[in-house]
């Protein structure tokens, strides 16, 4: 951690000696008081701030100045302006620009979080374009319908559909005494894969947990120095699919890749003092769930994925690959259905449906078990319109990583670009 200090120090000094680069300098110091004022949130709502690994000094001011909700909307606004008056007054350079840009789009996402924490009312796609820098499309049942009566065809059967297809799907169940084996080799594949195309910091790793009562499946909390602590939730029953899903997705070249790149790139390198912190409900946040999704296909292209787990995964988890074939069409036709949690989230946030309808869409359209349909409500009443993240932010990634990528190695130098850059939601358009 010396040199984030060093680096530091190096800002302040300059900011007070009016050095070569009094817009980047000036920068530097108004890093320090968007710290104090997201940290300051974060004593409001736990969730808001997803990492820090900066200095200890901001955290202990925050929690002794204990600033109020409008306190911190104020002391946030005041920092907007200063931000926008850098670059009226100087033009920003190639770097000072997009860090600018990305502190007002942070400083936009905070606004609203304080308007939601004092019960404002937003509509779904209004509150998302604040905090995430998009808006999902919007589909209507029959979208969905199309694609159900693929998947009633794919299982046959009679009887209700989302029933067949939960039924279908125990059998690849990983048994919880196979699960630390199954994830163990699926992420280090996941990690050899990545690795060939991406370097890492040399002293990189994780931690992995299995916990319980969450409403989440599987989270990366990055702890600095290129250090995360992976969770994963064991309230439900895991399919097989699911260890390479997460272990892509939360470690290599997901989540985990994704900090250790932006501390690596913008905070060791560039000393930008703001990407100490991850703010959840940011843009950041578009980039890091469509990577980390996007991130899946990346690194197991084509059928490599199909092949690793039935020859791997499957052996390890005692499970019989005789329906794999079948069962991986499902899982390419259950992806397609995933807007359609975007839609339950949406109406049930504009309160045109209630929670029980939400959790029956669920078990209709995206085609959950009760259970799992009821987890999901319950990460919408936590998260939110955060849910855009997954799906849209994977079909924006998709498209910016190949478009004029036509081989595997050029899209994997524009992902990991992207995973190293100060880059918003509308850079990938």
């Amino acid at each position: 951690m010396k040199l984030r200090f060093v680096l530091f120090l190096t800002g302040a000094m300059l900011a007070a000696c009016g050095a070569d680069r009094p817009d980047g300098a000036d920068v530097d110091r108004l890093a320090r008081e968007y710290l104090l004022i997201e940290l300051s949130m974060g004593l409001h709502d736990p969730a808001h701030v997803d990492a820090y690994f900066g200095p200890a000094e901001i955290r202990e001011e925050a929690t002794a100045l204990a600033l109020t909700l409008e306190q911190i909307g104020d002391r946030a606004g005041r920092l907007d302006e200063q931000l926008a008056e850098i670059v009226k007054l100087a033009e920003p350079d190639a770097l000072t620009a997009p860090r600018v840009r990305g502190l007002r789009q942070r400083l936009e996402a905070l606004d609203t979080r304080i308007a939601l924490a004092r019960h404002d009312a937003y509509r779904f796609d209004e509150e998302s374009v604040h905090l995430f820098g998009a808006a999902a499309p919007d589909y209507d049942a029959p979208h969905f319908e199309a694609i159900l009566a693929e998947i009633d065809q794919l299982l046959g059967g009679e009887g209700d559909l989302s029933t067949r297809v939960n039924a279908f799907r125990e059998q690849f169940v990983i048994p919880p005494e196979r699960l630390a084996d199954v994830f163990d080799a699926a992420i280090a594949e996941c990690r050899r894969r990545t690795l060939l195309y991406i370097e890492l910091p040399d002293d990189e790793s994780f931690t992995l947990e299995y916990v319980t009562d969450k409403p989440w499946s599987g989270y990366n909390w990055y702890q600095g120095d290129a250090h995360s602590l992976i969770q994963i939730n064991t309230d439900l029953p895991i399919y097989i699919s699911r260890a390479v899903d997460l272990g892509c997705h939360e470690g290599y070249p997901g989540h985990h890749t994704f900090n250790a790149l932006l501390e690596k790139h913008l905070v060791d390198r560039q000393g930008w003092l703001e990407y100490t912190l991850y703010p959840l409900f940011s843009a950041q946040s578009l980039i890091a769930e469509g990577s980390g999704n996007y991130g899946i296909d990346l690194a197991f292209p084509g059928e490599e994925r199909i092949e690793f787990e039935r020859e791997v995964l499957f052996p390890l988890a005692g499970l019989d690959p005789a329906e794999a074939d079948r069962y991986y069409r499902l899982l390419a036709l259950l992806e397609r259905l995933s807007y359609a949690g975007n839609e339950a989230a949406r109406d049930y946030l504009d309160g045109t449906i209630t929670r029980e309808e939400a959790v029956q869409w669920l078990i209709d359209y995206a085609l959950m078990s009760p259970d799992r349909a009821s987890q999901r409500v319950d990460f919408i009443d936590t998260y939110r319109s955060y849910v855009i993240n997954y799906n849209l932010g994977k079909d924006m990634v998709r498209a910016y990583v190949e478009t004029d990528a036509p081989d595997t190695s050029a899209r994997w130098d524009k992902f990991s670009h992207m995973l190293s850059s100060p880059m918003l939601p509308e850079d990938l358009e």
